[in-house]
């Protein structure tokens, strides 16, 4: 029998959770206040270079950037094409390339599912919930969990090939890099320890750390191949240098920051917890522009093509914010709160709410296109992946949906 996220959490922590939201459970994070921003001048917006076709999807918001962008039209008319039923709820984004599906749960385990066939091929049991999406690159899947282990698995067999320990769980997914002497490969993850740690892929031997005053749950973004940018619970939105992690500049935004950013050149775009949306640039010392949103926090990562960001909030909305100046675009409203980070295609921003729908909404206007009813609260964010949409549900099914013609 399925149980809803909220019945497995009891069951994890009985009588704990009260009226503390699931998010904010995961992540131990406070809402803050904040005080009114000022207004700065825009910036100037120019086009967001196409990265490579995103057949697959082998790390977080489907490239180092964390622009989560599709340069291909989303399906139209989808569908359910199957199903994976895991042993708990899924929170996590999922992770697609080299023929597999791989994907964490509330539980602890990591599954890879064969996208043909769709069968399991195995299942790595860690010692605690996996909030974040794999990483796969060169044969390997790379995967934090929150019993304060980061691991290195073998894609083809799900053996454990290295891990290291941390002084807290790991809430962020990792991102893949190329050394900037082009000799190794790099993984970049980040702590809720506060600490921003540089690995090799081969052995998992530290090339650099960067260490922050608060915890981190956001992803570390790449920005121009030499700089790594997140945001963090001290509130700042940290640069730092890749080749060797010392500091590059830092922007001190009004609220924690829980969730990863995305870039856009060198713009770094992100939510936070005093109900704002900002833009910055990664050698400037104040935000570029800041949206007041309302009264909620906005409690997902942003997506961005050339001309908006759109980003979830719990006001149960997700928000279109024009990248040139920080105004409202448009908002498209749901049934429960926008949790699910979007993503952006040419012709359609998709996105989960926890009323159990994933919708597709219209760039230019905010109209709708389509929903799809999916009966799961949809904390986890959807990737696309050789033509599929990919969402795990909160009681614990993993959906692979297919557009149609008709």
């Amino acid at each position: 029998m399925n149980l809803s996220l909220t019945s497995w959490l009891e069951r994890l922590a009985p009588g704990r959770l009260g009226s503390v939201s699931l998010p904010i459970l995961f992540s131990g994070i406070l809402l803050s206040s904040c005080e009114k921003p000022q207004d700065t001048s825009p910036p100037k917006t120019t086009p967001i270079p196409a990265e490579a076709p995103l057949t697959n999807w082998p790390v977080t918001r489907g490239g180092p950037s964390l622009q989560a962008r599709i340069n291909a039209p989303a399906p139209q008319n989808p569908t359910i094409a199957w199903t994976f039923e895991m042993d708990s709820p899924g929170t996590a984004e999922a992770a697609v390339a080299d023929g597999a599906i791989l994907v964490g749960d509330v539980m602890g385990f990591l599954y890879c599912i064969d996208l043909n066939s769709r069968q399991l091929r195995w299942k790595h049991e860690t010692g605690d919930t996996i909030q974040a999406a794999p990483a796969l690159s060169n044969g390997k899947v790379f995967v934090g969990s929150g019993d304060q282990k980061f691991y290195a698995l073998d894609l083809k067999t799900g053996e454990k090939i290295w891990s290291i320990d941390g002084d807290d769980k790991f809430s962020s997914a990792p991102t893949i890099v190329t050394s900037p002497d082009a000799k190794s490969e790099w993984v970049l993850v980040n702590g809720y320890d506060g600490t921003t740690r540089c690995l090799l892929a081969e052995n998992g031997n530290i090339v650099w750390t960067y260490k922050t005053d608060d915890y981190i749950n956001g992803t570390p973004a790449i920005i121009d191949g030499r700089f790594v940018a997140f945001g963090g619970c001290d509130k700042v939105i940290h640069i730092i240098n890749l080749a060797d992690g010392k500091p590059v500049n830092e922007v001190i935004t009004d609220a924690q920051i829980t969730n990863s950013v995305a870039t856009a050149g060198t713009t770094i775009y992100c939510g936070n917890h005093a109900n704002q949306v900002i833009a910055a640039e990664a050698e400037g010392k104040k935000p570029t522009w800041i949206y007041q949103g309302g009264d909620f926090p906005f409690f997902t990562a942003p997506a961005v093509d050339d001309t908006h960001v759109y980003i979830g909030c719990r006001d149960k909305s997700l928000h279109a914010i024009k990248r040139t100046d920080g105004t409202r675009a448009w908002t498209f409203p749901t049934g429960g709160r926008v949790e699910s980070s979007p993503i952006a295609f040419d012709d359609a921003i998709v996105f989960g709410s926890s009323d159990g729908r994933l919708y597709a909404a219209n760039p230019t206007d905010g109209s709708e296109l389509w929903r799809l009813d999916l009966g799961e609260d949809l904390t986890a964010s959807p990737v696309f992946a050789q033509g599929h949409l990919i969402i795990a549900g909160g009681d614990g099914t993993l959906f692979i949906i297919s557009g149609s013609k008709n």
